[in-house]
């Protein structure tokens, strides 16, 4: 193996136990977890009862099980991109991107064939049998706004350098949460089904109630991960 991969043990070649090396892994890994799992589960839709009744939203708020796995991708491409560059991080974005299609084929590969037991095999169509509506809105709206949100960190890096990383993992995934709910719930709850004919498509009251419930709980905790990305890089740049 020539000298340009880092030798037979890549990254790890001069160290087994480099924390860059190994975060990056580890943050790679999060990102593909969180993905996956988030596919998995955006089907299922939850609701989260609130102390009290917010305007427009009502008093819980509702969203798909997917939320928090994917509120993680965020987490795990902000550490990333702030440690290995914008470049690298659009990388990861891209080839997770088509590594969606990889999760689906597989599922749907394992519902389509012939199960032992009828009534594990409704199950399993059931729990895991993902809706065109769903998978058209979560694709698009994952492309569009994970780019957005490297591109956002990278200029409000490009203009502070090191400094105010809170400024730059807040505004990146408060923008680009704000992209993605938009999409999926116009896409999966409207142009979807108006356009494929998969169900109804939501009258505009529930759409925005739906949309803006979503967005709260993801800005929440784009606020609160904050901490959490700051102990991640420092501990790499250690």
């Amino acid at each position: 193996m020539s000298s340009r991969t880092g030798g037979a043990d890549g990254p790890f070649a001069a160290d087994p136990l480099d924390r860059s090396a190994v975060a990056a892994v580890g943050l790679i890994t999060l990102f593909t977890v969180a993905l996956a799992t988030a596919q998995l589960t955006a089907a299922k839709v939850i609701a989260l009862p609130l102390p009290f009744a917010l305007p427009v939203v009502g008093p819980e708020i509702t969203l798909p099980g997917a939320a928090l796995a994917y509120a993680l991708t965020f987490l795990a491409s902000d550490c990333y991109a702030e440690l290995y560059g914008r470049r690298a991080t659009q990388v990861v974005v891209n080839v997770a991107f088509l590594a969606n299609f990889l999760v689906l084929a597989l599922v749907w590969s394992t519902l389509a064939a012939p199960g032992v037991d009828p009534q594990v095999a409704a199950a399993f169509d059931t729990a895991l049998g993902p809706a065109a509506n769903v998978v058209a809105g979560s694709l698009l709206a994952y492309v569009v706004s994970q780019n957005w949100d490297v591109f956002v960190f990278h200029a409000i890096r490009d203009r502070t350098g090191e400094e105010l990383l809170w400024l730059r993992n807040v505004a990146s995934t408060a923008s680009s949460q704000a992209i993605d709910t938009a999409i999926f719930v116009g896409v999966a709850f409207y142009a979807a089904p108006f356009l494929l004919g998969v169900g109804n498509p939501l009258p505009a009251d529930v759409l925005l109630a739906l949309g803006l419930g979503q967005y709260l709980l993801k800005l929440a905790i784009a606020v609160l991960d904050t901490p959490i990305v700051y102990l991640v890089v420092g501990l790499v740049r250690e």
